[in-house]
């Protein structure tokens, strides 16, 4: 049965940095496009970042350019979200999810893309 955990969230000062895990069971990551959604209170759902599976390319929202970094550990089964310079408009619940379809080179933020997410983690900037 797949199912992903998301780990990592916390309370962090404007400026600091924390690391988001998504350990996944049932399925093998590496075949597949991972996707990092946040959902702040109040507003839609965002698409943050994605790795697709065959060629690793990566994607990152503008809003997160430059300060968020998304990576693959095969040998955990996990895919790890490190976020830097972190802001108070960062603060929301993060998901992550599984595009089931395999061995795709290029990956997107959709959400209704993905086939499976996890219970969420929250993350709170603030000083």
């Amino acid at each position: 049965q797949v199912h992903l955990v998301e780990s990592g969230g916390g309370l962090v000062q404007p400026g600091g940095s924390l690391r988001l895990s998504c350990a996944a069971s049932g399925f093998t990551l590496d075949y597949y496009n991972i996707g990092w959604f946040r959902q702040a209170p109040g507003k839609e759902r965002e698409g943050v970042s994605c790795i697709s599976s065959m060629a690793g390319s990566t994607y990152y929202a503008d809003s997160v350019k430059g300060r968020f970094t998304i990576s693959r550990d095969n040998a955990k089964n996990t895919v790890h979200l490190q976020m830097n310079s972190l802001k108070p408009e960062d603060t929301a619940v993060y998901y992550c999810a599984a595009d089931l379809r395999p061995v795709q080179a290029m990956c997107v933020t959709t959400a209704n893309e993905y086939d499976y997410w996890g219970q969420g983690t929250q993350v709170t900037v603030s000083s």
